[in-house]
């Protein structure tokens, strides 16, 4: 997420709305995005759901959600998607920027 915001205007300037999703509370990630002062939106998932509907992996030996990068256009046709395949498995801000002006 760090990069996310930072780069979020290279985002922006390209009319993406980003929103990140996360297994947490929604009191809990309320408070980290206010702590945090994050530009972009986010939703707490606790129960899985829309992780679930959109297939995010899970890491068994840990029992958690391993992180995700997709792009939906604005009629909900998923554009491109990056399975993690740990924590630091991450593509760069470059990378979905170019997927981005691909579309």
């Amino acid at each position: 997420m760090t990069q996310l915001r930072r780069d979020y205007a290279l985002f922006t300037q390209r009319g993406v709305a980003l929103l990140n999703l996360g297994p947490d509370s929604q009191r809990a990630f309320r408070r980290y995005w206010q702590t945090h002062e994050m530009p972009f939106s986010g939703l707490a998932d606790p129960e899985h759901r829309v992780a679930v509907s959109y297939r995010q992996p899970v890491r068994l030996l840990k029992l958690g959600r391993l992180p995700m990068q997709i792009i939906v256009d604005s009629e909900g046709v998923i554009r491109y998607r990056y399975e993690s395949s740990s924590m630091s498995d991450i593509p760069k801000t470059a990378v979905l920027l170019a997927a981005l002006d691909q579309l």
